[in-house]
């Protein structure tokens, strides 16, 4: 099977209920754990930030990472930390390195800062992975990570889209959003 979720999705477990599985279910439930465990090493990670983006697909065993990531140490670190999880069997790291950029690392400060000191984002800000990542290559800005509704994600577009950047793609998901992808393991 396979499964596909964002780190930020992650959020969303404890607000999902999920039941005893059933015997069919058990290689979904397998995933899931599999996909928790992944998830886990990600974002415990310390270098792991805001700035950074790290999706997973897992199918039977092999994780695949994708994303994009700051600095090249991230990359690598990600990958060790996730090939240490039992039940991986392999890791395609296909995690791609932002390049290096003042301009883009001048855009990222000023949007998190905006972004994260609105009121209405506040309380993302005070937890351990907030959960909007923003990232920005070559001046092209994308949101990505899980919000509580639609309105934080309007309110997350409309600040990132008063900055001098050449493109934003808002990728957010609501929380419900999250939760329904998360069930479909």
């Amino acid at each position: 099977m396979l499964t596909r979720v964002t780190a930020a999705a992650v959020l969303v477990l404890g607000l999902s209920v999920f039941g005893a599985p059933a015997p069919a279910a058990a290689a979904d439930s397998e995933n899931l754990q599999l996909f928790r465990d992944v998830q886990r090493q990600v974002l415990r990670y310390v270098h792991f930030t805001i700035f950074d983006q790290v999706h997973t697909q897992i199918d039977d065993g092999v994780v695949t990472l994708t994303g994009r990531v700051t600095m090249p140490y991230k990359r690598n670190d990600i990958e060790r930390r996730v090939s240490r999880v039992d039940g991986v069997v392999k890791v395609n790291n296909l995690i791609e390195v932002l390049p290096v950029s003042q301009f883009d690392d001048d855009l990222r400060l000023r949007l998190a800062r905006a972004i994260y000191g609105n009121p209405a984002f506040r309380p993302y800000a005070s937890m351990v992975n907030p959960p909007i990542h923003i990232i920005v290559e070559r001046g092209r800005v994308t949101l990505d990570g899980v919000v509580n509704n639609d309105v934080d994600r309007m309110i997350a577009r409309s600040i990132a889209t008063s900055f001098l950047a050449f493109d934003v793609k808002n990728e957010l998901k609501t929380t419900q959003e999250a939760r329904e992808e998360l069930e479909k393991l």
